[in-house]
């Protein structure tokens, strides 16, 4: 197909999850402003299930045309080496288009259960009664999982896992003492954290946030490849013609440059990057190589 020709027909957004999620306000930011840019009316799909996969193999098996994309987190590499019997490939099925933005995970206790106050006393306690501790997460193989498993991997230590059926109830039973530790996106931490009722003791991030200046990074407390920030990007199917990847990489350009999408996507704790399609690429084939060794190491399945 020619790429002037594109596009010649409304585009759909598919989004993985379930409405009300980071990756579902991406998706909403971009269907409101790209049909000025494009011509074409943009409409967002969310198809949820099986953390990511349904809607991800839809995108994976769609006409390569340029008319149908999908907006995923990280969570998309990771699922590579969770599932043994994926129907598609997370990396090889997929025309990388454009970064979006980054989110950050914190490392957060409850100030009323451990006294800990740095991840070298949370170290410490773990070695010390390997097992004992408990770390809540949305679910096995979820960013937040597979962070802690990194942490615990690269530190030497074991702490119990305890998985929840998503973010709420794991938050509640953390607030109210039964869990130890916990990543949580710093969107959802941090009122929690002001208010005194939760600690942060490491940022997953290069750098220090700017909401919480105080609290180290991980690799400032002493952890090798501790940045456990979590990508979000659009994606399409392999064999989107180049020029219809590099118009759309444009145009998402200039739609994170918006001073009120920056806004938009600070209320969901995330930070607007783009990049080109090379570079998201590279980032994508990095990442999955890291969380495989990671899901390796430590015997972790989701199937």
């Amino acid at each position: 197909m020619a790429a002037h020709a594109w596009p010649d027909q409304p585009i759909t957004l598919v989004v993985p999850y379930t409405p009300g999620t980071g990756i579902d306000l991406i998706a909403r930011q971009l269907s409101v402003r790209l049909p000025a840019a494009l011509g074409q009316p943009v409409i967002v799909d969310n198809v949820p299930g099986a953390s990511g996969n349904i809607g991800s193999e839809k995108v994976a098996r769609a006409k390569p045309d340029g008319n149908t994309l999908m907006v995923q987190v990280n969570t998309l590499v990771m699922n590579k080496g969770l599932y043994k019997s994926l129907a598609y490939d997370p990396v090889a099925d997929f025309a990388p288009v454009s970064l979006t933005s980054w989110g950050t995970l914190l490392l957060v206790t409850n100030p009323n259960v451990q006294k800990t106050t740095s991840v070298a006393q949370m170290v410490a306690a773990a070695k010390a009664e390997p097992g004992k501790l408990t770390y809540a997460t949305p679910g096995v193989g979820t960013p937040h999982h597979l962070s802690m498993a990194l942490l615990m991997q690269n530190t030497g230590t074991e702490m119990l896992h305890v998985p929840y059926k998503g973010t709420a109830g794991a938050v509640t039973d953390l607030l109210g003492g039964r869990i130890d530790y916990m990543f949580l996106p710093v969107h959802v931490a941090l009122q929690h954290i002001q208010a005194g009722k939760l600690r942060a003791i490491a940022t997953g991030s290069d750098k220090r946030l700017q909401q919480l200046p105080d609290v180290p990074t991980l690799a400032e407390a002493g952890i090798k490849g501790g940045n456990v920030d979590m990508w979000y990007g659009v994606l399409a199917p392999k064999g989107t013609p180049p020029a219809v990847v590099a118009r759309l990489n444009k145009e998402i350009g200039a739609i994170l440059k918006l001073p009120d999408v920056a806004t938009a996507f600070e209320a969901q704790g995330m930070v607007p990057a783009s990049s080109t399609p090379e570079e998201f690429g590279a980032l994508i084939q990095k990442d999955a190589k890291r969380w495989a060794d990671v899901v390796q190491r430590g015997g972790i399945t989701a199937d």
